[in-house]
């Protein structure tokens, strides 16, 4: 979002709160006057004046007559008014901060929320490329070929720039990469070789079973983000020696992703509590997580038309199901919404 629909935002934002204030204001000031009119007219009384005067037929006769207030009747209601009036008013302002200070709350929020999801999504590509740097020096201080390596380290970094580029393109807007299209395969198999010198440190093996193309309607960078997370999840509950595969399906309407670990499992009342956010479902992994991940990539999935869910959990391990609609199921709705 730019600057300029930011400060759209507050123009119409201080323009409702102050449209509301005045109104608020009005309706008590006008039910003040029409309660203090009312005793009035309840606690007046009419006095006579009679005048006597000399004729042919009477003694006397009525010459006219007033409406009297006594104010000490009328002084304590128009001081109860008063302090009422103060007190509603009081009330009234304070309501007006609170609105008037919402879109600075919401503008926090979300800045903590950027700054919470940029740093997890950061982690584990740093991880990799951590990883990837120890590789290329013990390779260098043995003498042997480094190429390869660095060929890899460039792949990290340019994983890295895809991925807060991506970031940057979420924050500014929810419809960033609107008909942008991914290879699932593709994706899994990047993500895959993204986290495979952390997979080998602790000795677990990560296989990509995907023998269908399946295109996604989501940008291809996104995708790889969500394959990464859920990846990464697996490896870190996994035992030494176990496999993590990922299976890419495909159907008319969907793309799913499943990713299969050799964990502990998950309890039955942490299905779905590990899907917020900085929830934690036990110490059973290799690394102190913020409980970001998962959180992520439900929103984004989510954002995107999808979802994410566990299908199935054991004890001898989990499996994550990731669903995103397909290009083609996508291409389909479009044109529909064309043709009327």
């Amino acid at each position: 979002m730019s600057d300029i629909d930011d400060r759209r935002r507050v123009r119409a934002a201080a323009l409702r709160v102050g449209l509301w204030v005045g109104a608020a204001s009005a309706l008590i000031i006008a039910a003040g006057v029409g309660i203090l009119v009312a005793v009035i007219l309840v606690r007046a009384r009419p006095e006579r004046e009679y005048e006597y005067e000399s004729d042919d037929h009477h003694g006397g006769g009525v010459s006219g007559g007033e409406i009297v207030v006594d104010v000490d009747r009328i002084l304590p209601w128009v001081i109860v008014l008063g302090v009422l009036g103060v007190l509603l008013l009081t009330v009234v302002a304070w309501l007006a901060a609170r609105r008037s200070v919402h879109p600075l709350a919401e503008a926090l929020r979300s800045q903590r929320a950027f700054v919470s999801d940029a740093s997890h999504e950061l982690r584990t590509p740093l991880t990799a490329l951590n990883s990837r740097i120890q590789i290329v020096q013990r390779r260098y201080e043995r003498g042997d070929p480094i190429d390869d390596a660095l060929g890899d380290l460039r792949r990290n970094a340019n994983a890295m720039d895809d991925v807060l580029t991506d970031l940057l393109l979420t924050a500014e807007s929810d419809a960033a990469g609107d008909g942008a299209t991914a290879d699932a395969a593709a994706c899994a198999r990047d993500a895959a070789e993204s986290l495979a010198p952390v997979a080998a440190e602790h000795a677990v093996s990560i296989v990509v079973d995907a023998p269908h193309a399946a295109r996604a309607a989501m940008a291809a960078v996104t995708l790889t983000r969500l394959c990464i997370a859920l990846v990464d999840n697996a490896v870190q509950h996994s035992p030494e020696g176990a496999t993590v595969r990922v299976r890419v399906d495909a159907s008319e309407t969907d793309v799913g992703v499943r990713v299969i670990d050799q964990g502990p499992g998950i309890a039955d009342a942490d299905r779905e509590r590990i899907f917020e956010r900085f929830a934690r479902s036990g110490e059973t992994g290799r690394r102190r997580g913020f409980g970001l991940g998962l959180a992520l990539v439900r929103d984004v999935a989510a954002r995107h038309g999808g979802a994410v869910s566990v299908e199935d959990t054991s004890p001898s391990g989990s499996t994550f199901l990731l669903e995103v609609p397909a290009a083609s199921a996508t291409r389909g709705r479009r044109r529909s919404r064309a043709g009327r």
